[in-house]
């Protein structure tokens, strides 16, 4: 089966020769401003203030959003919510220790051409066949704008990140193997998560917007969990909302539970019938809350501490 094709021949079916502007290359200058409805999160997302400007400071800029924050606090999602809340396609870019920048552009598969070329029944010699577009390659030929999400940048080699400003400085490449030149159509919505796990050049952090997400508070949590929970009764929430805080708060606790965990944790509440909950020895569902030995461990001691000093007073 022939695959789409990513450089296309231009225009009376002649093929683009080495150095030649193939139709990608249009003239479109990337740094043109592009009118934006401010983003103010969407129904099953629910901002702040603060986030809500970091996202639309970085979009008039035309920056890239760099965003920080727990495990579990929305850094991936603020993407999907951002095309959701503009119409825009999403792109997704999930970073590992090897990957990079040119990773993003185009890959060439070489390993297919050979394994056609031996036992394949279609000609092999159109290079254009075997070139794949990265998520970065995707945003530039996007004919309308995107959303680039590059998920865990820390997880990549420490120079990746200004290679990548490079390459969206430019916005345009060119493909080696053909000559095909690619410049950007529409300047992409560029979202880049971090956990934190090393630390990135400052060269890199001043090209950039900065947020920070924090954890929720318990009156943003509340309708958080209003949204997947519409029907909850107001004692549960209140109940579970007091446990869910105390647990992450505990000494000890390592892995604290997230957003996504209590919502887990009030879905199977309301499945088993429980109209109340509170903070004991035998707390029902433990395990959707505490994923680790030593987390269950310190929740018993603390617990037990806490119940001996209710005895002892």
């Amino acid at each position: 089966m022939r695959r789409r094709r990513v450089c296309r021949p231009t225009a009376q079916g002649s093929s683009t020769r080495r150095g030649r502007a193939s139709p990608y290359d249009r003239g479109v200058t990337p740094s043109s401003p592009t009118t934006n409805t401010p983003f103010g999160g969407t129904s099953t997302y629910l901002t702040d203030p603060a986030l809500e400007a970091a996202v639309n400071c970085a979009t008039v800029l035309q920056k890239p959003l760099l965003v920080r924050g727990e495990p579990g606090t929305g850094k991936t999602l603020l993407a999907e919510a951002v095309a959701e809340a503009g119409g825009y396609e999403l792109i997704t870019w999930h970073v590992k220790s090897t990957t990079r920048a040119q990773d993003g552009l185009y890959f060439y598969d070489t390993v297919q051409r050979l394994y056609d070329s031996r036992f394949g029944d279609h000609d092999v010699r159109n290079i254009r066949e075997y070139i794949h577009l990265g998520p970065l390659g995707k945003a530039f030929t996007s004919e309308s704008r995107s959303v680039l999400l590059i998920d865990e940048i820390d997880k990549a080699d420490i120079e990746f990140g200004n290679d990548l400003l490079h390459e969206l400085d430019r916005m345009r490449f060119t493909v080696a193997e053909t000559g095909d030149h690619v410049v950007a159509q529409e300047r992409p919505i560029v979202i880049i998560t971090s956990n934190a796990e090393k630390e990135l050049p400052d060269a890199f952090l001043r090209r950039c917007v900065f947020h920070f997400i924090d954890f929720p508070s318990r009156e943003l949590m509340s309708r958080i969990v209003a949204v997947h929970h519409p029907r909850l009764e107001p004692d549960l929430l209140e109940q579970a909302l007091d446990v869910f805080y105390r647990v992450r708060e505990m000494p000890g606790v390592r892995k604290r539970p997230s957003t996504s965990e209590l919502v887990d944790w009030i879905a199977v509440l309301r499945a088993s019938g429980r109209d109340s909950v509170e903070l004991d020895a035998d707390l029902p569902f433990l395990g959707t809350l505490l994923k680790k030995e030593q987390d269950l461990a310190s929740y018993s001691a603390a617990v037990a501490g806490r119940t001996r000093g209710r005895i002892g007073g």
